[in-house]
This record gives structure tokens, sequence and C-alpha cells, in this order.
């Protein structure tokens, strides 16, 4: 790992571009339908991953909290599965509301949760100026995500290149497929396989929340009950005194013991029964079965989660729409090329 992260850091050393950019060219297809792969711009933007790993580095390091919010750009993107019109990781989440379409900016589970949007807007421009309309939005959202879990102590995988963006956005896509906080098991078991991803993937992707804040409207429900599951009734009750009501957007750490680090730790903190979202705390349901295997797995061996982390944000990221629905390579990441 650390040997991956001093050939990155070393690559922060290549001059970088700073000038202003112009969106007066027309939009350059480097797809031009071809299925993704590894090293996608190796010829037609070498440069590309260096930029993205720079920009990332630039707003993780000034706020930890950015890697996390960089991850769920990631994840939520690539949820939006819109019945027969499949849009997976295209980008749509960053596009903003127009006369044609509501996006899904303002959809239940993005609004006032996902972030980072000014950084993603900073790191396109440094590409558009070095390879203009060369690398998509979708894939800086591939490769950020995977930047921003490293630079956090996290594992590293290679990042498939080559989507495009989406041409459409839609709300109520993204209200009816994101998994939601107050999720249970069978609830979240079911919002992956309608992607094509599995419980397991299920499990080992719900590891995410090892870093990163939610606030206490997701939780407040788990309040008024008492101990249920593996739940800590001394750890509701310090939430509770933190949140008040909870009706606040005060925030808390999903992972208390080290939040600001990529590791295991959710795993452990659900063992001890600590675990912050009501979505959390199904993976330690009664009758969870495999899922509770897997949890206790992952909660002894930080190698194993982070080889299979690895390996299901790749299938994640594979979620796309099917040949022929169109797409482009977006100059600004908010609106749809003219």
């Amino acid at each position: 790992m650390w040997t991956k992260l001093a050939f990155f850091l070393l690559l922060l050393l290549l001059p970088l571009p700073t000038t202003a950019v112009s969106f007066t060219k027309d939009c350059v297809d480097p797809t031009n339908g071809s299925s993704l792969r590894f090293n996608f711009y190796e010829t037609v933007c070498p440069a590309a991953e260096a930029i993205i790993f720079a920009g990332v580095v630039r707003a993780v390091s000034a706020e930890p909290r950015m890697a996390a919010s960089l991850l769920r750009l990631h994840f939520h993107d690539c949820f939006v599965n819109a019945s027969s019109k499949f849009e997976g990781c295209d980008a749509s989440l960053l596009l903003d509301d127009t006369d044609r379409f509501v996006g899904e900016k303002t959809a239940a589970p993005n609004v006032n949760s996902v972030r980072g949007f000014n950084v993603i807007d900073g790191i396109k421009a440094e590409l558009e100026a070095a390879c203009p309309g060369a690398v998509s939005c979708a894939d800086v959202l591939a490769v950020a995500a995977r930047d921003a879990v490293l630079l956090l102590g996290g594992p590293t995988w290679q990042v498939e290149t080559g989507r495009k963006d989406g041409l459409t956005a839609n709300k109520s896509a993204a209200e009816s497929n994101i998994p939601a906080p107050t999720s249970g098991l069978s609830a979240l078991t079911q919002k992956f396989r309608n992607v094509g991803l599995s419980q397991k993937d299920m499990v080992v992707l719900s590891g995410a929340h090892t870093i990163g804040k939610a606030r206490c409207t997701t939780f407040s429900s788990r309040f008024g009950a008492s101990s249920s599951g593996s739940s800590d009734r001394r750890f509701l009750d310090s939430l509770q005194q933190l949140c008040g009501s909870g009706t606040n957007d005060t925030l808390a750490a999903l992972d208390l013991v080290t939040p600001s680090t990529f590791d295991n730790q959710y795993y452990v903190n659900l063992l001890s029964g600590d675990g912050l979202l009501p979505s959390d705390e199904a993976l330690m349901d009664a009758n969870a079965g495999e899922v509770e295997g897997l949890v206790a797995a992952y909660a002894t061996d930080v190698d194993a989660f982070f080889r299979d982390f690895g390996e299901a944000m790749v299938r994640m990221g594979r979620l796309a729409a099917p040949p022929g629905r169109g797409g482009e390579v977006r100059r600004c990441c908010r609106v749809v090329n003219a």
C-alpha cells in the first residue's frame, strides 16, 4: 500500500496545469463505444490520474472528512437505476437541475448528505486544461473515490476507466434505489441485488462507514427503543446526549474510534454493539447468518477486508448504461454539453 502511495506522491512533483479553462471546443468522445478497461487514458491523457490524485490530496489535506464525501459521491452516482433505463456510474449525480429534468442532488438520499461537488469541479477544470474533452466526469468520480480511500490509510486498486457521462438525471430513481440509512437487512440485500451486486458486496461496501459522518436525523429513530440486537445501550445514550431531540443536523462520526482512518474498525464496532446507523446495526440482525460471519471475519482480518473492498469497488464501478444509450464526455460536470 505504501509503495503505491509513494508512487502517487512522486506524481505530484509533475507540473500540473493552472491556466484558465475554455469550454468553447466541441467535446471529443474518447470511449468510442468501447468497454471499460485499465489504463484507458494512457494515450489520450497520460496525466489524468496524477491530476485527479493531486486534487484529492489538496481537498483531503484541507478537510479529512472530504475523503468520505468523495467516496460517497461515487457510490450514490452508481446506484441510480431507472427501471429499464439503467444509468449506473454516469455522473448523473453531478448535474444541476434544468428546465428539462430535476436532478439527483435534491433526492432524499443526497440532499444534506452528498458533498464535494466543488472538488470535482476543480479537478475537471484542470483535466480540461490538460486534455480537453478527454476525461469523463464519471471516471473522475471513480478514480477520486479510490484515491480518497488510499489517503486515509485504506487499500488501493486499479480503476477501470472509459465511462461516458449521462445526458440526464433522475431524482425519483435516486430516491428509489440508493439504500437508506434506516434500511433493514433484507432491504439492503435487495437494493444491491437490484443492480447485480451480492450480499457479500453489500457487507464489504458497508465497511466504507469506517470513515465519514452522519447527521443525527439519520439515526435518531434508535433512541426511543430499548436495546435491540447487539446494540450497546450506553452507546445509544451517548449518541442521544450528543443529538438531543435528534431533530438537528449535529454530526456524529460513523466510526467513533478511528474516524479519520480507513480500517476495519467499523466491523469491530458492530461486534461491540456500536454501529451508528440502523443500516449498520442491521448487519448484526439475529437472522443475519452469513452476514454476521462476514462481519466477524473482516473484524479480525483487515487484509481480507481491504482485498474484498477493492474488488467490490471494481464491480460497483462496472454498473453502467447498456450499449446504445449514448452519452458524452462533459466539459463541465454540472451541465450537459451544448
